[in-house]
């Protein structure tokens, strides 16, 4: 039971039973509620997955920034330095103009985005991670919602036995409690990997160390005498 499911039962203790009315009023309000917020967060996936496609088509223009600017304005400046000393060079060894090499500045106003292959990479890489998000903001409003319904049947309560019921029902981490590298390991009887084994693999395992048993055993026996005695008895 959660801290508030308990804060709840302490604090409907003292005060007389809701009535049914109003128990169903709030019931039915906090179905409608949990409808609503789980219809909003699949809303929200949608609205997360076009923003990012929002920012994977953003381009960039080198002058939108000041830095951006001035670092393309000394890049140009440092290219048409080494083109120049490129076409010296050129002009030594014989090379035509129109067939000399040169260099040049680009600014890619999308950077590694603008590769389609890359774009539907981070695409499927969104999706995935919506998905759990969405899949996360769901059990928490399940969760709030069936703590809000708890409290309202504790306030409809009017015995201590029915209270101390519903204070009794196990919570998920009694039910599935955190795993153990002892017992993965072994040291669990039987070990945790063995329980995880299938049956029929599991009873097939223990006949043969049963019938392993068995056979060290006899061999481990005093060999006997054609009359059915030990050999090394004492007459």
């Amino acid at each position: 039971m959660s801290n508030g499911e308990e804060a709840a039962g302490a604090q409907v203790a003292d005060q007389p039973p809701m009535r049914k009315s109003e128990r169903e009023d709030l019931q039915r309000l906090i179905r409608q509620r949990e409808k609503v917020l789980k219809s909003a967060a699949k809303q929200r996936s949608a609205e997360l997955l076009a923003d990012f496609e929002n920012q994977m088509g953003s381009m960039y223009s080198f002058d939108q920034d000041e830095v951006w600017a001035n670092a393309t304005e000394v890049a140009e400046r440092e290219v048409a330095k080494a083109q120049d000393r490129i076409a010296a060079q050129c002009a030594k060894m014989g090379i035509p103009e129109r067939f000399a090499p040169s260099l040049d500045v680009h600014w890619y106003s999308r950077g590694e985005n603008a590769v389609k292959e890359r774009r539907a990479e981070l695409r499927k890489m969104a999706v995935t991670r919506i998905e759990a998000i969405e899949s996360k903001a769901i059990v928490e409003i399940e969760k709030e919602c069936l703590d809000l319904q708890t409290r309202v049947a504790l306030a409809g309560l009017s015995s201590n036995a029915a209270r101390q019921f519903v204070e009794g029902l196990p919570r998920i981490e009694t039910l599935m409690p955190a795993l153990s590298i002892a017992e993965m390991a072994g040291e669990a009887q039987p070990p945790i990997a063995e329980q995880l084994v299938s049956p029929n693999a599991l009873r097939q395992r223990r006949f043969r160390e049963r019938q392993a048993a068995l056979r060290n055993a006899t061999e481990a026996l005093p060999p006997r005498s054609r009359n059915g005695e030990d050999e090394d008895a004492v007459e």
